[in-house]
This record gives C-alpha cells, structure tokens and sequence, in this order.
C-alpha cells in the first residue's frame, strides 16, 4: 500500500507521481515531441493507459483486495500530459464512509474518480467500482455515435461488428517486471507469486490493457497515414484477477466508428478468457483516435 495516500474532505488521494514518457524513442507516433507538435499537442504524450495503474492502491485501500477481484476502473482521457508532469488519482470515496471502517468490501458500489495535473488540469474523469453496481461505469453511460461510412477516410476499410482475430496472451514474469519501470504504483502483488494471495503475480492495470489490446501492434502512423491516440479505457475485472504465467485468448471487435471534428475514432469491446477453462476473466472498452491533422486522408 503507498504510504503517501491522503483521505479528506470525502475523497482519497494518491500522492504526486511524475511518470516518465519511454515511448518518446517511437519517432512516428504522438509519443514523440515533433510528432506531437505537429498535430497541435505541447509535446510528446504518456499514454493514458500508464496513468490508470495510480488508481489501484486507492481502489485497494477503499475495496480491498475485492477490486482486484471484481472491480472496475473506467476513465475518458481530457488532457494529455508530457514527460515527467505531476499527477495523482483522486476517488470520491462512497457516501457515508471514513477512514475507521475501509475497505468496505463487501458491497457493490460505484464512486466518481479522476486525475489532475499540480495547476487543477484535469486530465481523466470516470468511475471505479466494485462488484456489479446497479448504475453503468462511465464509459458504458456514453451514448456511442457511429457515422455513415462514406464519412470515413482514415477507417474507411472498417465495420461496426468486425470481429478482430483472436490472440492468446502468456506474459511472464520477467516480462511483467521489465514493464513496471512504467508505471509509478507499483504494488507488491505485481511482482511475484510469494507476494500475491492468488498463487501468482497479478497483471497491473496497465498490463491488463495491453492483454486486451487487439490489434493494436497495427494502429501506427505509418498503417493509418494518422496519428494515432487513445481517448478513453475501461477495464473490468469480472473473475479476476488476471494472472501472470496463466495463457488467455483475447477476444474483440468494433463497436462504434466514428468521425468528430478533429479526430477519426473507434470504439473497441474486447474480452480476455481462460484458455483452459474459457472462463471470461476480465474485459474492455477501449476508444482510440486518429487525428486528422497532418493526415494525407484530410489534405483538402
């Protein structure tokens, strides 16, 4: 458990965290400064999907080990942060709690979450949740707004309900660690199976998401003449946890595409199962953008 977690005034905090952008070396995406630049951001970007793992330990101190179980982080990217910017998480914690009486892990609840920069910037709004509460995560709440495929230049050649190929997932153990340099929280139950109650080291969120990411070796700058970024991410553990050393077969397909003002964009449902057993350990909804900025798509 982070020792720098605050509770008042109704609400946890993590502590400040400055996660450093190792994607930047990736000259054609919006990791890269010039790249970034081009299309209208400050500089190169950290993946959204980095700062969810700040929540866990929060979600943890307010859930216990249930999150990790059965819980839920969804969360809409609103502004894109550069190498080395303080963030923390914030969750609102449920009505009538205190400190005295957390984890509270026996109940089905949803509460409010985000993130912010030192200056208020908030860069992420959404929910976490525990459990199977009666009202829809934050993601599942939007209305998804497909267009008409003649709107489409960047994903011209994509359909609502394609169904992406399956892939199976194995992520060792030696892997999983040379990953956590990413991310900032980097809780004991990630790093080995003498540390986790579960038998094995447990997927971080972060890993979780890249589990679940089909196809996403593909959505380049080069593949799509578009640079790409993420826009929104939900993760739900439903008989989790995800294990490390355990195989899965992920499964996914589209579910929204769509055209907004600036940007190019699909919606990605996807689901992570047991191979063994076929049992559904955790799932996704995922929205990735492709800027029409710079795009030879959008030249006029």
């Amino acid at each position: 458990m982070a020792d720098d977690i605050e509770i008042k005034d109704g609400k946890i905090f993590g502590g400040w965290r400055a996660p450093e952008n190792l994607a930047r070396a990736s000259t054609t995406s919006i990791h890269d400064d010039d790249v970034a630049k081009s299309v209208g951001m400050r500089g190169g970007t950290i993946q959204g999907t980095i700062h969810l793992s700040m929540f866990a330990p929060l979600a943890q101190k307010i859930f216990g080990d249930r999150w990790f179980e059965q819980g839920t982080v969804s969360m809409y990217y609103t502004f894109a942060t550069t190498d080395k910017e303080e963030v923390r998480a914030i969750i609102e914690l449920p009505q009538g709690t205190s400190e005295e009486i957390l984890p509270i892990a026996t109940k089905d609840v949803q509460v409010k979450a985000w993130a912010e920069l030192k200056n208020g910037q908030q860069i992420m709004t959404g929910t976490i949740s525990t459990g199977s509460p009666k009202e829809p995560s934050y993601l599942q709440s939007l209305e998804l707004k497909n267009s008409k495929p003649e709107d489409l230049r960047i994903l011209a050649r994509y359909k609502v309900g394609d169904e992406l190929p399956s892939e199976e997932i194995l992520l060792t153990q030696d892997a999983a660690n040379r990953g956590l340099r990413r991310i900032t929280d980097q809780l004991e139950y990630y790093k080995g199976k003498d540390k986790s109650p579960w038998g094995n080291a447990i997927l971080y969120p972060t890993a979780l998401f890249e589990a679940m990411a089909l196809g996403f070796s593909r959505t380049s700058t080069d593949e799509f003449k578009a640079v790409p970024f993420y826009g929104a991410t939900e993760l739900r553990n439903i008989n989790g946890p995800a294990l490390i050393g355990v195989p899965y077969i992920t499964k996914g397909k589209y579910v929204c595409i769509g055209v907004s003002r600036k940007t190019e964009y699909f919606w990605l449902d996807s689901t992570l199962e047991e191979k063994e057993t076929g049992k559904i350990v955790a799932s996704m909804r995922h929205l990735n953008r492709f800027m029409k900025a710079g795009s030879p798509h959008y030249k006029d």
